[in-house]
């Protein structure tokens, strides 16, 4: 088994800690099948009775997937592209149907892969420290490991705010926008473990007790803002809307989506206008397998890791480079089923 992820039990519950402290627990495939190979030997252990999943030393919970790993191989063959979303998500649907309480430790940089074994939990603990973000379409990729899902489910525009500008959004605002379930100080955290393990059928008792009044939630003073100049599921409404408002926060707005894979922010859009009525969640991860599997191979994902993550310049040259060139055929091609023998299935 593989020690980037430490699998154990303690007292009546299931362990699952992230460690990979030098990729900031960022998941790989092997982390992955790890995973669910654990929830499925659990699933029928009447000892087990909840799931905490964390991360081990080191700080920050989960900074997202392999990316580097993606893009070396979408711009080959995209097998081991294809295989390691085909894993995580596996992983994510087996956490969100779940019949055991999954309670997970948002302590430090939640994003991407992070915020998908994190959300999914009945309980979602953020902290002080918590970072939260879904900043693919910085690299030319896509909010997945749900985000379809669950962005779509956030209090008026929030959600395409946060997949269009990849915010970041601290612990209070998870709490106040439904992400996280509860806000603890993290010096609380090690006796919230302890005591859940011993009684998880007190689970709510206990996060109740150990929580603490959150901050003020400081995305809330641009609720107005973000409903009216996000409003639109087409990009350039979005971009002429702030264009238009002129003001000091649509103007930073603007800034940062110009910096953004168009065609990343198109495929963000239809994604939440489409999870928004997603019939299931296995449904979403069929739909969003098959948009990672053509995105990983297309010139702004790997364009976008080589600017960001590998020479770090900052500088990535997208293509096509402005909204109006991403076409609705190039999304509908990104959005097609795959073919029944290639397409996703839950575990």
């Amino acid at each position: 088994m593989t020690q980037d992820v430490l699998i154990e039990t303690t007292g009546k519950a299931g362990r699952i800690r992230l460690n990979r402290p030098k990729a900031i627990h960022a998941l790989n495939t092997d982390m992955c099948v790890a995973m669910a190979k654990a929830l499925a030997q659990w699933h029928d252990e009447t000892a087990i009775e909840a799931v905490l999943i964390d991360h081990a030393e080191g700080r920050g919970f989960c900074a997202g997937g392999d990316i580097r790993l993606i893009a070396e191989s979408g711009a080959a063959d995209g097998a081991k592209a294809r295989e390691f979303f085909f894993e995580e998500y596996r992983m994510n649907h087996a956490l969100f149907t779940y019949v055991k309480p999954v309670v997970a430790f948002m302590d430090g940089i939640t994003m991407g892969g992070g915020v998908g074994i994190s959300l999914p939990g009945k309980y979602r603990v953020a902290t002080e420290n918590t970072k939260f973000a879904m900043p693919e379409t910085g690299i030319g990729l896509f909010p997945d490991v749900g985000g379809g899902w669950y962005l779509s489910r956030l209090p008026g525009r929030m959600g395409q705010y946060i997949a269009l500008t990849g915010h970041r959004i601290d612990g209070a605002e998870c709490l106040a926008l439904g992400l996280a379930t509860h806000y603890l100080p993290s010096d609380k955290l090690e006796q919230a473990k302890t005591r859940i393990a011993e009684h998880p059928g007190d689970i709510d008792a206990i996060l109740a007790e150990l929580a603490t009044d959150a901050p003020e939630a400081r995305i809330l003073a641009h609720r107005q803002e973000i409903d009216r100049l996000f409003a639109s599921d087409t990009l350039e409404d979005v971009l002429a809307a702030l264009e238009s408002d002129g003001g000091e926060w649509a103007t930073k707005q603007l800034e940062t989506l110009r910096t953004k894979s168009p065609q990343a922010m198109k495929v963000s859009l239809k994604l939440l206008l489409d999870g928004a009525s997603m019939p299931t969640f296995e449904d979403e991860m069929r739909q969003e397998y098959a948009v990672a599997t053509r995105v990983c191979q297309r010139h702004d994902l790997i364009e976008g890791v080589r600017a960001v993550i590998i020479d770090k310049d900052n500088a990535p040259q997208w293509n096509p480079a402005r909204p109006e060139d991403v076409t609705d055929h190039r999304i509908d091609t990104i959005f097609a089923p795959l073919p029944e023998d290639e397409a996703w299935s839950p575990a």
